[in-house]
Formats: structure tokens, sequence, C-alpha cells
């Protein structure tokens, strides 16, 4: 486990496989885009599970755009989180992406997401629900 590359339906063997991103404004990294989930009553960073045959990294910027309506590129790895989920567990593999230039947020219609904010790393550090998630961002933040 843990290669980047592995195309998969969103579980190998039980677990559940997602990935994400740590997305910033610019790269200062002083401000990262968190979105709230009505069903879980959540603030989280973005991220879903991959799709048959999609790899993580196409996961990651897939579900970003989806779930903040925000299109980023690719910068660096982010880290990787553990957890459990109806007893199964679930490992979800995040990047750090850049929104690109003039990109707007406008969350689809996913049926999870309601908002998707600009936080201040300090912010986020308060406002992520999940502990792990906060120390991601705490980990790849600058400055």
């Amino acid at each position: 486990m843990g290669k980047s590359t592995h195309s998969g339906s969103g579980q190998e063997k039980g677990r559940i496989l997602a990935a994400g991103g740590l997305v910033w404004r610019d790269p200062t990294r002083r401000a990262i885009l968190v979105v709230h989930r009505t069903r879980y009553d959540d603030w989280t960073l973005p991220k879903g599970k991959l799709d048959d045959g999609e790899t993580f990294v196409a996961a990651a910027l897939r579900e970003v755009e989806e779930e903040t309506g925000c299109t980023a590129t690719l910068d660096s790895w982010a880290g990787e989180t553990f957890y459990r989920v109806d007893g199964r567990p679930k490992s979800v593999l995040f990047w750090n992406m850049l929104a690109r230039e003039g990109a707007v947020l406008a969350p689809r219609d996913v049926g999870e997401v309601a908002e998707a904010r600009w936080l201040t790393i300090e912010e986020a550090r308060t406002r992520l629900s999940h502990p792990d998630e906060r120390e991601l961002v705490i980990a790849n933040a600058r400055g």
C-alpha cells in the first residue's frame, strides 16, 4: 500500500481508498480551502473515494473540483490519514495543491458539501473537525 499510482475501486481487501487535497490559495500557504459537509456536520479537507480504475492523484484533483468548484494544480505530497468507517479501515492520501489563478469557489451539488471557504492556518486549526487533518495542515503550512 502507499503507492500513489494505485488504480482501484476505492476498496482493496476491505480497505476504503480515498484521496484529497490541501488546496492553498497561493504559494505562501497561509490560506487553505476547507469544506463543510452537512451529512456529517463537520469541517474537513476536500476528499473522496477512488472511482473504478482511477489513480489517487486523479481522484484527489477530481474531488477537489467537485467539492469546491476550485481547479488546482498538484504541488507536492502532503501525507496520509487512517481511520475506520463502519468498522472498515480507510486510507486517505493527500497532496498539496495550488488554486489556479482566478479559481472561484462554487461547490457542485454533490449532496455532501454545503460550503467551501478559505481559512487562515489559525482558523483551520480551530475549524477543522478531525485532528489528523489539522496536523496535516500544520505540517504543510509555511510561515
